[in-house]
């Protein structure tokens, strides 16, 4: 009897060691991680993009955690996983002809005075002026895109479902542009984002030179307007 219960807390002491070493592993696999997570966000360049995600997918809970205790706030974690995201599908969006290719608007965009309605392919520019929309819809018009301003996710579906885009670009605030790159992931679509600087649901901002930089990815330079073209 006492040969029995000498083997079985052996087992259970070596059972507990490796539990141990697996743990520790796990820790100094998140802690690279969250260390590499660290330099591309101050060094804004991304390191090991492929690495990273994966790594992401087995040990998120963990990796939020980390990222708390050394000040990151869930903002700045989504921010980097949209940074990540873009930075992995860059090489297939280029690959995808523009006229296979959406860009999605939120409605927020809009000045307060729009007179613009809403229809089933969401808000129709009236060509008044009162904000960049306009320019920015011709801009990419001309290169071949198919913009879509639209007021949520419900409508970017069912257009995607109609006109199937191979790539869209998504340009809303964290959380909208965050649910909308999963969405497109399961849907198939190569999707870059592209966060908005000022929230809210009205006249909100956009770096339009960032959108437009993902927008040319791929594009020969001649097919790209310039402001002569555009007046």
């Amino acid at each position: 009897m006492s040969l029995y219960l000498s083997l079985f807390s052996r087992f259970i002491y070596i059972i507990g060691e490796i539990t141990l070493i697996v743990l520790a592993c796990i820790f100094c696999f998140t802690m690279l991680l969250v260390v590499l997570a660290w330099l591309s966000i101050h060094e804004r360049k991304m390191y090991f993009p492929s690495f990273l995600k994966a790594g992401m997918v087995l040990v998120y809970g963990l990796v939020r955690v980390l990222f708390r205790i050394f000040g990151f706030e869930d903002n700045q974690i989504h921010i980097f996983f949209i940074q990540l995201h873009n930075t992995l599908n860059r090489e297939a969006f280029e690959a995808i002809p523009v006229s296979e290719r959406a860009i999605f608007l939120p409605q927020c965009l809009r000045s307060a005075q729009c007179p613009a309605h809403l229809t089933s392919e969401g808000l129709k520019c009236c060509h008044c002026g009162l904000c960049s929309i306009d320019y920015w819809l011709a801009v990419f018009e001309c290169m071949g895109y198919r913009v879509f301003s639209v007021p949520g996710s419900s409508f970017i579906k069912r257009l995607a479902i109609k006109y199937r885009p191979r790539a869209a670009i998504g340009v809303g605030c964290i959380s909208e542009v965050k649910k909308g790159l999963e969405m497109a992931d399961k849907s198939g679509i190569i999707s870059m984002g592209v966060i908005i600087l000022k929230d809210g649901c009205v006249e909100t901002l956009v770096l339009w030179e960032e959108v437009l930089e993902i927008a040319n990815l791929g594009i020969n330079p001649a097919y790209i307007p310039h402001k002569t073209q555009l007046s």
